[in-house]
């Protein structure tokens, strides 16, 4: 994807200006260096852009009486992307060069997938199983801590985890011959988060950063009934899960 690889530019950029800071203090002397330093400290916040991707699985399992185990299970994979685009706050506290924060972000998001099964026979008559699913996610937004290390003045590396949270929307059709089902289910899910990035200071003010996350938001029942045949039970479940590659620019008060 195009901002993926925005976003790779972004980070080599980052490193690539932390670099030449570096040099230019070391050229400047002790007494420019120091007068220079950055202090990471305080309240900031800021916009952030960039991709989702990654799968999302629903489970499904059907059973009819007086047959031993499942007839049919498996999962619908349905391969994800789209765009996000949000806003984030945070502070910090810089203790030497470790920098410890809590950030908290809300994005909108246009990751969507959809898929669709064929079973074998699975019914007196030879009867086929088929169906169809679809899952998008409106939007989320993590509350995470952060904890940093500055190697030189101005850029930080870190490593993020935390709280996640989503707003998913599941579309799920399924048939046998005449028998169909068909549900719609909305919800907020929670889960967790786990990640990294870098971030570099422009100025006093302002800093970029290029980062990385991994957001799992659990499993949970999207359906479950008869399938108009006493006794049997269709069940579909989701575990919504993806990677996301984003930029940000914030401003520190």
């Amino acid at each position: 994807m195009n901002i993926e690889r925005l976003l790779i530019s972004t980070a080599f950029a980052t490193v690539a200006l932390s670099t030449n800071a570096s040099a230019q203090e070391s050229v400047l002397g002790d007494s420019s260096a120091h007068a220079s330093i950055f202090g990471w400290s305080g309240v900031y916040v800021g916009v952030n852009a960039g991709s989702s991707f990654g799968d999302f699985e629903h489970q499904y399992e059907f059973t009819i009486p007086g047959v031993p185990g499942p007839l049919l299970d498996g999962s619908i994979d349905l391969p994800v992307d789209g765009l996000l685009g949000g806003v984030q706050a945070g502070y910090n506290w810089q203790s030497g060069q470790f920098v410890y924060g809590v950030e908290t972000d809300f994005q909108g998001s246009s990751v969507e997938g959809e898929g669709s099964i064929s079973g074998g026979a699975v019914a007196p008559g030879g009867a086929v199983l088929t169906g169809q699913a679809s899952t998008k996610l409106g939007w989320f937004g993590t509350v995470r801590a952060r904890v940093g290390y500055t190697p030189v003045d101005r850029f930080m590396v870190y490593a993020t985890g935390g709280l996640a949270y989503g707003h998913t929307e599941s579309v799920l059709t399924g048939s046998i011959d005449t028998l169909q089902v068909a549900s719609i289910k909305s919800e907020t899910k929670t889960g967790w988060v786990v990640g990294g990035g870098v971030e570099y200071a422009l100025n006093d003010n302002w800093t970029i950063k290029s980062e990385y996350l991994y957001a799992n938001l659990g499993t949970a029942a999207l359906y479950s009934g008869d399938f108009g045949i006493p006794g049997s039970d269709l069940s579909f479940s989701n575990d919504i899960a993806f990677h996301t590659a984003r930029i940000g620019l914030n401003y520190a008060f």
